[in-house]
């Protein structure tokens, strides 16, 4: 496994494992909107290596073993550890823009980072087959469509408790720093990449309109 892959998991596990320990400690460094308002930026990066329970870092985790070896083998390693981080802060700066008035507003967790290396993946490998929930088989570039229309769902309907603004910034992270540093794919699979901006584009029309 690569070096970096396992200095991440091991980080998310150790900083994860000190917030589940230690309340004072997990309020000190999660995400919250009044307290980076205040002057604490860090959040915006220490919020992605905690998380609420077990259950919420084994799936981010074992998600992103599963999703980061394509990245790595197509990008590179150090590619890959800037898009993860990249795509935190994305996922961060998202949430902070669209709840910046909502001083209470908090969330924890790795996954915008980990749906920035998922989005990579896809586009990297778009005709890669996912399965959903281990039986339904799906094509990558649909499963990314509609994870991002699901999220802006999620985010026009603010009733589930999930953090979808940090996956949809996450998300639009990845895709836009492996354009960046691999822009030949924009000819090699241009159908896709066409087919994966739709919902940026939708969610940005949306928030134009302030219906997000």
């Amino acid at each position: 496994m690569n070096t970096f892959l396992i200095a991440i998991i091991i980080a998310n596990a150790l900083f994860s494992y000190k917030g589940f320990k230690d309340y004072s400690f997990f309020r000190k460094y999660e995400f919250h909107i009044g307290s980076i308002r205040a002057g604490e930026q860090i959040r915006m990066l220490t919020s992605g290596f905690l998380h609420v329970d077990l259950g919420h870092l084994a799936f981010n985790m074992i998600t992103l073993y599963f999703f980061a070896p394509v990245v790595i083998a197509y990008l590179g390693s150090w590619v890959f550890l800037i898009i993860y981080f990249a795509s935190l802060i994305f996922g961060s700066l998202l949430t902070f823009v669209l709840h910046k008035n909502d001083y209470g507003y908090r969330a924890i967790g790795a996954s915008g980072a980990v749906t920035g290396i998922l989005y990579s993946s896809i586009l990297l490998q778009p005709d890669m087959m996912l399965g959903i929930f281990f039986i339904i088989p799906m094509p990558a570039y649909v499963f990314g469509i509609l994870y991002l229309l699901y999220s802006i769902y999620g985010m026009k309907a603010k009733n589930d408790g999930i953090g979808h603004t940090a996956h949809f910034g996450g998300a639009i992270g990845g895709y836009l720093i492996t354009l960046l540093v691999y822009p030949d794919l924009i000819s090699l699979h241009p159908l896709m990449v066409s087919l994966l901006t739709i919902p940026i584009i939708l969610l940005f029309i949306l928030i134009k309109q302030k219906k997000i």
